[in-house]
C-alpha cells in the first residue's frame, strides 16, 4: 500500500465542513452544487492516487466497493420502494417504541439498510400528525444501527467480518447482551422523548394518534425481489455477480410494481441520486484517511491495548469515515498487536477485542450522517416528505450527544471498560 501524504485528507475534511456547515449557512447554494462540490474534491484525490502515488489498484478497490455499496443501496432503495404498508394511525409512545423494537429484529434479517428503506415511510405515515426531527433520528439509531448487531446479515462492517472468517452465530452469541443493553436504552428513552411530544400535541392530534385503521400491505411479491438481494449477498465470484442479481432485482420489481403503489409511497429517485452523489465524494476522499489509519493503527494503539480502546477508536472513526471500511482497519490493527494470523486464531487469543470493534463499528454508525448507508438515505426521505431535519451539527450536538452517548458509555462501562 502506498503511503499518502497526510496532506491529502483535507479534501475529505473539506467535504464533511462542507456537508456539516452549508446546507446551515448556505441551503440553497449547496442545493444547487452539493454534486459539484463533492465529485470536485472526489477528483482531486482520485487524480492524486492516478499521477502522483500511481496506485492503480488501490483506486479499482475503490471503485468496486463503491459501485457494491450503491448498488446494495440503491436496489434495496427500488424494491422497498415497492411495498406498501397502511398503517394503523395509532403513534401512541408505547406503539412507537414496540414498531421500532420490531424495527431493530428486522435489521438482523434484511439488514439494517433493508430493514430501513422497508419501514421508514410506513414510520412517517404512522406518526403523520405529529412527526418531529426526533421520530427520524431514534429511527436512525435503532433500526438504522444498533438494531443489526445480532449476525452477519445486520451491518456492513459485521458482514465483512464474516468474510473475513468471523463465523455466522459468533455475532449473535457474544453481541446479544449489547444490543439488549444498547436497544433497550435507546427504546427507554425515546419513550421518554415521544411522550413527552405526545402530551404537548393539541387534543385533536392525539386523538388523531389513537384512531383506530387497519394494517395493509400491498407489493408484497417484491418481497420475492427482496430475497434475491439478501441471497445475493453471499456472492463473492465470479466478480460482479452479485451486483448483477441485485440490479436484476431492482429492474424486475421497478417494471411489476403496479404505479399505484409507488404513488402511495411518493416514491421517486432523488434521495438515491443525493446518497449516490455523496457518497462517490466519501468513497473517494476517505482514501486518504483510510490508508493512513491502516499504516498507523498498531503504533497508534500501543502494544496491548484494552477493549475500550478499540471500542472508543472504531467507534469515533466510524461515525466519520463510515463504519464499514473503519472495521477492516482496526481488524488489521487487531491482528498486528497479537500473534494470530487467522480469524479462530485471533478469537482465541483476543475475543474482546474483536468484540469491541464490532459492537463500536455498529453502535457508533448512528452518531452521524454519515456514519453508515442507511442513515443518508433515510435523511433524504425524511428531506423529501418535507420533515424539519437537523444539519450536520444538530444531530450530532442535538441527538447523539444527549441521547446516544449515554447508551455508548454504558455499553462501554459493562462490556469493555476492562
Amino acid at each position: 500500500m502506498a503511503a499518502p501524504n497526510p496532506w491529502m485528507i483535507l479534501p475529505f475534511a473539506v467535504l464533511l465542513g462542507a456537508m456539516a456547515f452549508a446546507p446551515l449557512r448556505a441551503p440553497r447554494w449547496w442545493l444547487r452544487h452539493y454534486a459539484r462540490v463533492a465529485l470536485g474534491l472526489g477528483a482531486v484525490t482520485l487524480g492524486y492516487y492516478l499521477f502522483v502515488l500511481r496506485d492503480t489498484p488501490r483506486l479499482l478497490h475503490t471503485g468496486h466497493d463503491y459501485a457494491s455499496f450503491i448498488v446494495l443501496i440503491g436496489s434495496l432503495f427500488v424494491v422497498s420502494g415497492g411495498v406498501h404498508i397502511g398503517v394503523k394511525g395509532e403513534a401512541t409512545p408505547s406503539a412507537n417504541a414496540f414498531f421500532l423494537f420490531v424495527g431493530a429484529i428486522v435489521a438482523n434479517v434484511l439488514g439494517t439498510t433493508g430493514a430501513a428503506m422497508l419501514l421508514i415511510r410506513p414510520w412517517i405515515r404512522m406518526n403523520r400528525y405529529r412527526v418531529t426531527a426526533h421520530h427520524i433520528v431514534f429511527f436512525i439509531f435503532i433500526v438504522a444501527n444498533v438494531g443489526g448487531c445480532l449476525t452477519p446479515i445486520g451491518d456492513p462492517p459485521l458482514f465483512l467480518g464474516y468474510l473475513q472468517g468471523v463465523p455466522f452465530w459468533w455475532i449473535a452469541k457474544n453481541c446479544w447482551p449489547m444490543w439488549v443493553t444498547g436497544v433497550g436504552i435507546l427504546l427507554a428513552i425515546f419513550y421518554a422523548v415521544d411522550r413527552i411530544n405526545f402530551l404537548r400535541a393539541p387534543r385533536g392530534v392525539r386523538d388523531q394518534e389513537t384512531a383506530r385503521e387497519t394494517w395493509r400491505f400491498d407489493g408484497l411479491p417484491n418481497l420475492c425481489f427482496l430475497a434475491v438481494i439478501l441471497g445475493a449477498v453471499f456472492v463473492s465470484r465470479p466478480v460482479f455477480l452479485r451486483e448483477a442479481l441485485m440490479l436484476a432485482a431492482a429492474v424486475g420489481s421497478w417494471f411489476t410494481t403496479p404505479k399505484s403503489v409507488h404513488v402511495a409511497n411518493d416514491f421517486n429517485f432523488h434521495p438515491i441520486r443525493e446518497v449516490a452523489i455523496l457518497f462517490a465524494g466519501i468513497f473517494a476522499t476517505m482514501m486518504p484517511a483510510l490508508d493512513w489509519l491502516n499504516l498507523n493503527a498498531q503504533s497508534l494503539l500501543g502494544d496491548q491495548p484494552a477493549p475500550g480502546v478499540f471500542f472508543w477508536g472504531t467507534g469515533i472513526l466510524s461515525s466519520t469515515l463510515d463504519n464499514a471500511p473503519t472495521y477492516l482497519g482496526f481488524l488489521n490493527a487487531l491482528f498486528g498487536v497479537t500473534d494470530a494470523k487467522e480469524i479462530p486464531e485471533l478469537l482465541h487469543q483476543n475475543p474482546a477485542g474483536l468484540l469491541a470493534i464490532s459492537v463500536g463499528a455498529v453502535f457508533f454508525g448512528a452518531a452521524t450522517y454519515i456514519g453508515n448507508g442507511p442513515n443518508f438515505m433515510v435523511k433524504a426521505i425524511a428531506d423529501q416528505r418535507k420533515i424539519p431535519m437537523p444539519t450536520f451539527l444538530d444531530f450530532v450536538f442535538k441527538f447523539t450527544l444527549p441521547f446516544l452517548l449515554p447508551a455508548l458509555l454504558v455499553v462501554w462501562l459493562l462490556f469493555f471498560r476492562g
